[in-house]
C-alpha cells in the first residue's frame, strides 16, 4: 500500500519546475546543492533501459541518438540520464538487463572502486513495480526484472545510509542517483555541483522521501529533456522516461 509522502517544512526548496508532456522535473535546493529531480511515476509513464541500437549492434552513447530512436517508434523523450558505472566500450560494469534480457551479468567484484564499494545494489523495473535490491539480495530472491541495472555503491537501504558514508568527507563530486520512494515514485536525481556521498545519500532519504536508493555515477553524470542536454561523455546505459 502507498504512504503519502510528507516532508518536514523547509527541507526543500523548488527553484524551478517543468512538466514536460507531464513528466515532473523539478530543481530542487537542500544543504546548500542544486539538483535536478526527475520524478517517475511508471502507472503512466514508461521507463526503459538502453545499451546498444538493435539495427546496428553499436552502442547508443548518447541521449541524442536514444531520442531519435525512440521518435522513430513514435514516442517522445521526456527524460533521461546514465546509467550505472561501466567499462571501456562503453559496456556496462555490472548487470544489465534490457526487455527480460539480460546483456552483462551480475558482477561480484569486492574491490576497485565505487562499484564495489560494498554493499551495492540493483535498480529494476518489472512492468509497473521498482526496486533498489541489494546485490546479493537480489540474487537470491531470483527477480526477473524487465529492465535493471548495477551499480554501487548503496546510498540508502531501509533507511539507513551506506556504513562507510561520512559527514566529514572531503570527496566531492558531480554525482547521479535513482530512488525508490515512499509515494511509490521512481526518482532521479543528478547535483548540479560537487557533493560527497553523505550529503547525496541524506538527499535522497530525507528530501526525496526515498528509504532505497543507488548511485549511478560521478563526474561524467547528465540528463536530458526536450529543452535541456548536459551531456559531455559517451555512456553505456541510458534510461530514458517517454510517451
Amino acid at each position: 500500500m502507498r504512504r503519502l509522502l510528507l516532508l518536514p517544512p523547509l527541507t526543500l526548496s523548488l527553484t524551478a519546475c517543468s512538466r514536460a508532456g507531464g513528466l515532473d522535473v523539478q530543481r530542487v535546493s537542500a544543504g546548500g546543492m542544486l539538483y535536478t529531480v526527475a520524478a517517475v511515476d511508471l502507472q503512466r509513464d514508461t521507463l526503459r533501459l538502453h545499451w546498444k541500437n538493435p539495427a546496428t549492434g553499436q552502442p547508443y552513447r548518447t541521449f541524442r541518438a536514444v531520442a531519435e530512436q525512440l521518435r522513430q517508434q513514435g514516442e517522445r523523450m521526456l527524460f533521461a540520464t546514465n546509467s550505472g558505472i561501466y567499462a571501456p566500450g562503453p559496456r556496462p560494469l555490472g548487470l544489465h538487463v534490457e526487455r527480460g534480457q539480460p546483456l552483462v551479468a551480475l558482477n561480484n567484484a569486492r574491490s576497485g572502486g565505487n562499484f564495489a564499494l560494498l554493499p551495492n545494489g540493483v535498480f529494476w523495473v518489472q512492468g509497473k513495480r521498482a526496486g533498489v535490491t541489494e546485490t546479493q539480495a537480489y540474487r537470491r530472491l531470483n527477480i526477473q526484472p524487465t529492465f535493471a541495472t548495477q551499480s554501487g555503491p548503496l546510498l540508502v537501504q531501509g533507511g539507513r545510509l551506506h556504513p562507510a558514508f561520512r559527514r566529514e568527507s572531503s570527496s566531492f563530486k558531480v554525482r547521479s542517483g535513482v530512488g525508490v520512494c515512499r509515494d511509490g515514485r521512481v526518482r532521479f536525481a543528478v547535483s548540479a555541483g560537487p557533493v560527497n556521498f553523505h550529503s547525496f545519500a541524506v538527499f535522497f532519504r530525507d528530501t526525496l522521501g526515498c528509504p532505497d536508493a543507488l548511485y549511478l555515477d560521478g563526474s561524467i553524470s547528465a540528463y536530458a529533456t526536450p529543452d535541456t542536454d548536459t551531456q559531455f561523455a559517451d555512456f553505456a546505459g541510458i534510461w530514458t522516461v517517454s510517451r
